[in-house]
């Protein structure tokens, strides 16, 4: 049969197109398989830990009140002001006190001067009785006149006294070292006993309150080694759990851990803290990258290099630190495993590697 030139035509063009195909399709089979970085899976040793983000609170912050009734004359601080322990801080009118104070000066003059009088009449009365011209019962009377008079006199001296050491109070000094966090009172407010005059803060001493899960709350107990941190300073610390709250908190279901800081530059108090506690080690625990791990239908899996191809391996994992996954079961020691590239693959991949990275861990 003999074909007609158009049929020809089309003949030539089917086998072009059925020619390029085979072109690419032998493209495609020989593309270069993907490029992947690995890592080893390391055996190490691992801290268990429990972290807790708290507060810091300063065990010495005094309110300092007023202590005797006055109007203020003068605050001799600011806020923010850094102040010694012993330095007059505020001052009260004293005018009141020193009126009191004169009247028990005087009526303590007046008792005396009668004590004196009474005791000449005890020693003149004294002589009569010895010469029989008065009787016994007048001279004791005497004597217990000069002996309520005695008494009196110590009750006017003890009010006296109680007059000055209230007057004493009208002066008010920091009883520490630290910061005026706060202050109450402005020149001319008239203060009671009792009302609060200044705040101070010291940071010398602080305690961190660390909440920790009740369900952890078998395993924290005092003396347990604490790493604190705190984002107003760059020094990280180590302490120790100095006493557990006895009750869990009703708000929040937490067990409270009292951790003590001193002398601690850069730390404040009403600061956040960070805290880990070291509950144990582990030893001879298998871990790798945790972007190695990645989720499929079948659960967390990683790829193991098995030749020139990958091998899915699903594992069970456990702690996670300091970006490394433990690997209970499903990769041992020493098998390289995908790192980048790990959430592209499937089973039986074929890979080329690129580059080995160490995985670091905390040994």
């Amino acid at each position: 049969m003999v074909l007609s030139r158009a049929e020809k035509l089309l003949c030539i063009v089917l086998m072009l197109m059925l020619t390029a195909c085979g072109k690419q399709e032998e493209v495609i089979k020989i593309a270069n398989p993907p490029a992947v970085s690995v890592a080893t899976a390391r055996n190490v040793s691992i801290e268990v830990r429990e972290e807790s983000i708290g507060s810091l609170e300063g065990i010495m912050d005094p309110t300092i009140a007023a202590e005797v009734s006055g109007r203020v004359l003068k605050v001799l601080v600011r806020q923010g002001q850094h102040v010694k322990k012993g330095q007059e801080i505020a001052l009260l009118d004293p005018a009141d006190h020193q009126l009191l104070r004169r009247e028990a000066l005087s009526e303590v003059a007046r008792l005396e001067a009668l004590l004196e009088n009474q005791q000449r009449s005890v020693e003149r009365n004294t002589r009569l009785v010895e010469r029989n011209f008065i009787s016994q019962i007048v001279l004791d009377d005497v004597k217990t006149q000069e002996i309520a008079l005695r008494r009196q006199l110590e009750g006017a001296k003890s009010r006296l006294a109680t007059i000055e050491h209230n007057k004493s109070k009208t002066r008010l000094f920091s009883p520490m070292d630290g910061k005026i966090e706060s202050q109450t009172v402005v020149e001319g407010d008239y203060v009671k006993v009792g009302d609060p005059l200044l705040q101070i803060i010291s940071n010398q001493h602080l305690r961190a309150h660390l909440p920790f899960p009740e369900s952890i709350a078998s395993y924290i107990r005092p003396n347990l080694e604490v790493r604190l941190s705190t984002p107003t300073s760059d020094t990280e610390i180590i302490s120790h759990i100095r006493e557990l709250k006895p009750a869990i908190g009703v708000s929040n279901r937490a067990i409270d851990a009292l951790v003590y800081i001193e002398n601690q530059p850069g730390w404040h108090a009403g600061a956040s803290v960070s805290g880990v506690v070291i509950l144990g080690v582990r030893e001879n625990v298998v871990v790798v990258p945790e972007q190695s791990v990645v989720l499929r239908p079948a659960g967390q899996v990683v790829y193991a290099i098995n030749g020139e191809q990958v091998e899915q391996r699903v594992v069970r994992t456990g702690l996670n630190q300091d970006g490394m996954v433990e690997i209970i079961d499903g990769v041992q020691a020493g098998e390289q495993i995908v790192l980048d590239g790990a959430a592209f693959l499937t089973d039986g991949t074929k890979v080329t590697i690129q580059r080995e990275i160490l995985g670091q861990a905390n040994s």
